[in-house]
């Protein structure tokens, strides 16, 4: 066994640890290295650092802004009409509940990008960087963890509900990728509390053992990263946030306030984990791309959103957790304005995304689009100053580039400034 340990390189090493633990310990779905604490850093968290905690909303598909967040007249008319909201501008009818707390958001009518392709369209919204296929990017969590450390003892700084962890730590170390829950109802499956079993002290001293050689002669910082391994897999074992994760722990009537969903669900479960010391959790939300029958699909999937994010922001501001958390609402590009009656196809030129909380203007539009909502006609928003202005209320100091593999000095947003006029 020692001979084929040793013929491993760090990379396989890192596979077959955590198949280890995943046999000795009950984890089933711990990404690569997210239990390893992160690097030490000496960055001060930036003036304004309001935001605590954030949570992405992540509409995949591709949100039609002109049907949602940015009505419009005429030949762009969709199916629904303009309501007012409880702030000074309106929304369309497939967003009821969003406009009761339109009072405490922040509406960006002036998104822009420039790829208008699902999955590149995605990595680019997730990380402000085009994909190149000899880098991987980080995301927003990973950059927190860079700048500000690790935001929990014992839970993950980061957390995606509803997708895999891939788009995640990119070039930073595996321990800043994003803890993956496929189903919030579900939590963390197989995972049990082991402190005290005399089988489990049994399997940690053979894997350390087993371990022993390898450290020697693979002395490098991927693998020395794993020396606290199962230390930290013991430690969340039994720590009480533990419990963070699991949706039982809530009342029937509140689970349902949020929709009984997997995306309703994944909200009220970052509302939970970012009580809880996460600082970064992603809730994705599918089937936004209506190239045909726009008004039925409409129907179907925004009032899950609608319910969801209203629950979300009223559930955030009466526990006073809305002014240190950063809801965000994101999604690959917006909707073509020309409308038949059917459908729209794919349109990155002008879309619209939201803030709420952490610092944002409150009932608030930044940016407009032109009378078609075809283009943006004032203070047009990229994807890069989008993340840098979330870094920016979430207290990194981006102005310190981190220095990728290459050696080449990446930052927040590649290399675009915030948009200060989005923060009270």
């Amino acid at each position: 066994m020692k001979q084929l340990l040793n013929s491993l390189d760090a990379q396989t090493r890192r596979q077959f640890v955590e198949r280890c633990a995943a046999s000795s310990f009950g984890l089933s779905i711990l990404p690569t290295g997210w239990l390893v604490a992160a690097e030490p850093t000496d960055q001060e968290p930036a003036a304004f650092g309001k935001a605590k905690n954030v949570i992405w909303l992540m509409l995949n598909g591709g949100l039609s802004h002109i049907d949602s967040l940015d009505p419009k007249k005429g030949k762009s008319k969709g199916p629904a009409g303009a309501i007012n909201t409880s702030a000074d501008f309106q929304v369309t009818e497939f967003f009821p509940k969003f406009a009761t707390v339109a009072n405490h958001v922040c509406v960006i009518r002036s998104m822009e990008a420039k790829i208008g392709v699902h999955k590149p369209a995605q990595y680019f919204m997730r990380t402000a960087y085009e994909p190149r296929g000899t880098i991987l990017h980080p995301n927003l969590g990973a950059w927190g963890s860079h700048y500000l450390g690790r935001s929990s003892k014992n839970l993950p700084s980061s957390v995606c509900v509803n997708r895999r962890s891939d788009q995640g730590n990119g070039f930073f170390p595996s321990s800043y990728a994003p803890l993956a829950i496929g189903d919030p109802r579900k939590g963390i499956n197989d995972v049990e509390s082991i402190g005290g079993k005399s089988t489990a002290k049994k399997r940690q001293a053979l894997l350390n053992g087993l371990d022993a050689d390898f450290r020697r002669k693979f002395n490098d910082k991927s693998v020395n990263a794993y020396n606290g391994f199962y230390d930290d897999a013991l430690a969340l074992m039994k720590s009480k946030e533990l419990k963070a994760f699991d949706l039982s722990d809530e009342s029937e009537k509140q689970r349902a306030a949020y929709g009984n969903n997997s995306f309703g669900q994944g909200c009220l479960l970052a509302r939970r984990l970012v009580g809880s010391g996460v600082r970064f959790v992603e809730v994705k939300h599918d089937g936004w791309d209506h190239h045909k029958a726009l008004a039925d699909e409409m129907a179907d999937v925004a009032p899950v959103f609608d319910q969801a994010f209203a629950t979300l922001i009223t559930d955030l501001e009466q526990r006073g957790m809305l002014d240190s958390t950063l809801v965000v609402v994101a999604t690959e590009f917006g909707r073509k304005p020309n409308f038949d009656g059917d459908g729209r196809s794919h349109h990155p030129v002008c879309f619209s995304t939201v803030l709420a909380g952490g610092g944002a203007k409150a009932g608030f539009v930044y940016g407009k689009s032109d009378d078609m909502g075809y283009y943006v006609d004032e203070n047009a928003v990229s994807i890069g100053a989008f993340h840098a202005s979330i870094a920016y209320a979430a207290g990194m100091k981006i102005e310190k580039p981190a220095i990728s593999p290459s050696g080449r000095p990446m930052t927040v947003g590649d290399g675009e400034k915030p948009v200060l006029e989005l923060f009270a």
